[in-house]
C-alpha cells in the first residue's frame, strides 16, 4: 500500500530551490524504500541516505532543531567512546547548512577527558534520482544511480539534467556493490581541541524551471518588533528567516523574485501561494510584490487549451520541470499549469495593494496591459456559463477536481457530507473578482485608460447577485455557503471560505457582523486558529486536509478581514490562536495543523504530511502584525490612514523596519489602540 509519507517529526533545512530532510538526530534514510527524507533540488531527490556512525554505534541525540535559516543542528552523545560515569565527556555535533545548489554537513566531536578521544566516523551515502511526484505519492525508490569517483569524492546523474557531486575532504571515499558511498575519517578530539570533518554536496541543473535569485539578501529590512506578548517577536523572526530561505526565481523571468509556496512538496512558482505572500508582506516592502507580478504575467495565459487549462488572460496554477502524476490518485498535471480560478483576481489585487503601498507608477503602469487582460478573463472565461459568477470545472479527467484555494478532491461538500458536482462558483472566488473589479478600476482611472466605469458596474452588478444567490440559513441564521454547484444551488456547509469576503466589499457592515459572528463560534474557532470547516458538518475531522483542519494563511486572511470591518474583539481572538499554535511548532508555523478544541489535547495536533516552511503560513505573521497596526496607505493619494483596532489585538506593539514607498515606517500602537507614527515617505499620516 502506497501512503503519502509524513513530515511532522523531521528535522529540515531548505534555501530554495535546495532542501534537505532528516530524523530529528540528522540521519538520512528510507523505511522499506519509502519516505521523504533526503536531499533535493527542485524536483528531483539527489541523496536519500546520509548514516552516520561513530566507531561502528549509530550516536544517540540530546538536542535538535532548526539553527538559522537554512541551518539544522543535531547534538549527538557518541556512547562508545564516552568516558565512564554519568556524565557525558563527549559529544558530536552535526550542523547541516543548505545553500541554492549545495549541502553541507560539518561533524565536529569535542570532548571533556584527561585523555584524547578517538573515534571513527563513518557515513553512508546513498546517491537518488527519484522525481518528487514519486516520492510524495509513496512509492519505493529504485536502485540508486551509479557513482563513479572524481577527485576528492563521487559524482552521479540524478536523471537526464540533474547531477550531483559529493566531496569529503580529508575522508576515505569508496562506494559499494550496493551503489553506496561510505565515508571514513579517523579522528582524535582533546580537551579544548575539537575534531572537525565535513563533506558536501553540489548540484548543477540544466534545465530545472525555477532557481536561486541572483540577489542574495531578501527584500524586506530587518524587522525589529517590540511587543507585549512576548510570542510575537520570536513568531515574525523565524517566518522572516523562513521567507528568506523561499526566495526564487524563474528561468522565463530571471531577474524576478517570488516566494516557492512551499518545502517539499511545492517548492515552485504557484500563482495563488506566491499572490497571497507576496500580499501578506506589503508592509515589507513592493519589491517581491512587483517580482510576483511580473513573473506571473511572464506566463499569462495567451490561447484556449483545455490540456492545460489555460485561457488568455488567466495567471497560472503552477509550473514544474516536468508532467506531475500522482499515482493512485489519477491526477496528472502538465508542466505548466492553469488549473485556478482565483489567481488571476488576486493577480489584480495584489497589483493594486503594491501601488497603493507606493510601488513605482513606471512598474505599475508596466503592467497594466496584464491587467486588463486579467479583468477580460474574469467577465468572459471566468464565467463559463454565463451567470454572472466566476467558476471551475476540470474539462481533461485528470486535472485538479477543485481549484479554488480548497483544492483536494473533497474540499465543497455538502453539510451532509456528499461532495457538491461541478462546474463549482465559489463563495470567496466572488469576493476576490468582486474587489479585483473595483481593483482594476481605480489603476485605470489613475493612469487614464479606459474601462472603469464598466468594471465598477460590472462589481456592483455581482454583488447583487451574490447577495440573492449564495445565503441561506440555518437554525443559527443566515450565512453564505462555500459555493453554487451545477444546478446553482447553494452548497450549505459552513467553511472558512466566507471569512475571505470579509474586506472585498461585497458584503454589507450587517452581512459582515453575521459573518464574523458564525466564523468565530466554538464550531469554528478551535482555540489555535479558525477551522477550514465546522465541526457541525458531517464531513468535519480535525486532521482532513480542507474539512476541519485549521491553515494559518487562512486564519490570517479572516483576521485581517475581521479588522478591518470593526470587529476587533474577534480579530483579536483569533490572532491570539495562532500565537498559541506556534509554540508547539517551535515558532515555525507549518501549512496546516489539527482543528482539535484548545483545551482537549496537550498541544496543537500536527498535521503530520503538513509541509514546512510554507510561504503563506510563515507570511501570516506579517499579516498579523499589519492587522494589528491598522495600516492603511494610499501613496497615491498621498495619505497614510492608521487605524488600530481596539482593543489591540496583539497588546503594545512597536515594529520598526516596515517599509512605505520604499522609505522606513515606524509604527508604535499602544494596548488602548493609539499610535505613533514616524516616517519621511511623501504621505500625510492620519491616525485614528
Amino acid at each position: 500500500m502506497e501512503l503519502q509519507p509524513l513530515l511532522h517529526d523531521l528535522l529540515v533545512a531548505v534555501h530554495a530551490p535546495t532542501q534537505a530532510w532528516s530524523d530529528r538526530d540528522g540521519q538520512i534514510g528510507l523505511v522499506g524504500g519509502r519516505g521523504a527524507q533526503g536531499v533535493y533540488h527542485g524536483d528531483v531527490r539527489v541523496v536519500s541516505g546520509a548514516r552516520l556512525t561513530v566507531s561502528g554505534a549509530v550516536p544517540e541525540a540530546v538536542s535538535s532543531g532548526a539553527d538559522g535559516p537554512g541551518r539544522a543542528r543535531a547534538v549527538l552523545l557518541p556512547r562508545t567512546v564516552d568516558g565512564p560515569g554519568a556524565d557525558p565527556t563527549a559529544r558530536l555535533e552535526r550542523l547541516r547548512e543548505v545553500s541554492p545548489g549545495a549541502v553541507t554537513e560539518t561533524l565536529t566531536l569535542s570532548c571533556s577527558t584527561p585523555a584524547p578521544v578517538a573515534a571513527r566516523l563513518e557515513i553512508v551515502v546513498t546517491p537518488d534520482g527519484t522525481p518528487m511526484d514519486r516520492i510524495k505519492s509513496g512509492a519505493a525508490v529504485t536502485a540508486p544511480p551509479a557513482a563513479e569517483p572524481v577527485a576528492g569524492g563521487v559524482r552521479w546523474r540524478a536523471d537526464d539534467e540533474v547531477t550531483a557531486e559529493l566531496v569529503a575532504p580529508g575522508a576515505r571515499v569508496e562506494v559499494a556493490a550496493d551503489g553506496t558511498v561510505r565515508l571514513a575519517w579517523d579522528v582524535e578530539a582533546t580537551t579544548g581541541a575539537p575534531a572537525t570533518v565535513g563533506w558536501t554536496v553540489t548540484v548543477t541543473d540544466a534545465g530545472g524551471v525555477v532557481t536561486a535569485p541572483r540577489r542574495a539578501e531578501p527584500e524586506w529590512a530587518p524587522l525589529h518588533v517590540e511587543a507585549a506578548d512576548r510570542r510575537l517577536p520570536a513568531l515574525l523572526d523565524q517566518a522572516l528567516g523562513d521567507l528568506a530561505t523561499l526566495r526564487m526565481s524563474a528561468r522565463f523571468a530571471p531577474d524576478d523574485v517570488f516566494l516557492a509556496a512551499g518545502a517539499p512538496w511545492f517548492f515552485t512558482l504557484f500563482g495563488r501561494d506566491s499572490i497571497w505572500a507576496a500580499r501578506m508582506l506589503l508592509p515589507l516592502g513592493t519589491e517581491l510584490a512587483a517580482g510576483t507580478l511580473r513573473t506571473l504575467a511572464a506566463l499569462q495565459g495567451t490561447t484556449t487549451a483545455p490540456a492545460t487549462a489555460e485561457q488568455p488572460g488567466k495567471i497560472l496554477h503552477e509550473v514544474r520541470r516536468a508532467e506531475l502524476s500522482m499515482p493512485g490518485e489519477g491526477t496528472v498535471l502538465p508542466p505548466v499549469y492553469y488549473g485556478t480560478v482565483d489567481a488571476t483576481p488576486l493577480w489584480v489585487c495584489l497589483l493594486h495593494d503594491a501601488w497603493r503601498w507606493g510601488m513605482p507608477d513606471a512598474e505599475v503602469e508596466a503592467l497594466l496591459p496584464a491587467l486588463e487582460r486579467a479583468l477580460t478573463w474574469m467577465s468572459d472565461h471566468g464565467d463559463s456559463d454565463g451567470d454572472g459568477f466566476l467558476e471551475y470545472a476540470d474539462e481533461t479527467g485528470h486535472g485538479l477536481a477543485n481549484q479554488g484555494w480548497k483544492d483536494s478532491g473533497d474540499s465543497v461538500q455538502w453539510r451532509t457530507g456528499e461532495l457538491a458536482t461541478g462546474p463549482i462558483a465559489l463563495a470567496e472566488v466572488q469576493g476576490y473578482a468582486h474587489e479585483a473589479a473595483l481593483a482594476g478600476a481605480a489603476l485605470l482611472d489613475a493612469f487614464g485608460r479606459p474601462g472603469a466605469a464598466r468594471w465598477r458596474a460590472w462589481a456592483a452588478g455581482l454583488a447583487d447577485r451574490f447577495r440573492a444567490s449564495f445565503w441561506t440559513a440555518d437554525e443559527r441564521g443566515r450565512y453564505p455557503g462555500i459555493a453554487l454547484d451545477a444546478d446553482k444551488r447553494v452548497v450549505d456547509t459552513v467553511t472558512s471560505n466566507i471569512g475571505h469576503l470579509l474586506g472585498t466589499g461585497i458584503l454589507t457592515a450587517e452581512e459582515e457582523a453575521l459573518v464574523a459572528a458564525r466564523l468565530t463560534g466554538p464550531d469554528m474557532d478551535s482555540g489555535y486558529g479558525l477551522r477550514t470547516m465546522s465541526t457541525d458538518s458531517a464531513g468535519y475531522w480535525p486532521l482532513r486536509y480542507h474539512g476541519g483542519a485549521v491553515w494559518p494563511h487562512d486564519t490570517a486572511i479572516v483576521v485581517q478581514g475581521l479588522a478591518r470591518a470593526g470587529h476587533a474583539r474577534e480579530a483579536a481572538a483569533l490572532a491570539e490562536g495562532l500565537l498559541a499554535a506556534a509554540q508547539g511548532f517551535d515558532d515555525r508555523l507549518p501549512e496546516l495543523y489539527g482543528g482539535d478544541p484548545r483545551g482537549t489535547v496537550p498541544q496543537v495536533v500536527p498535521y503530520p504530511a503538513a509541509c514546512r516552511p510554507q510561504a503563506w503560513s510563515a507570511a501570516a505573521a506579517v499579516s498579523v502584525l499589519g492587522a494589528a497596526l491598522g495600516l492603511r496607505p494610499d501613496v497615491p493619494g498621498g495619505r497614510l490612514d492608521v487605524r488600530p483596532p481596539a482593543p489591540a489585538p496583539l497588546g503594545a506593539v512597536a515594529v520598526e523596519g516596515l517599509r512605505l514607498a520604499g522609505r522606513p515606517l515606524a509604527v508604535r500602537v499602544g494596548a488602548d489602540g493609539r499610535a505613533e507614527v514616524a516616517t519621511d515617505a511623501p504621505v500625510e499620516v492620519r491616525t485614528a
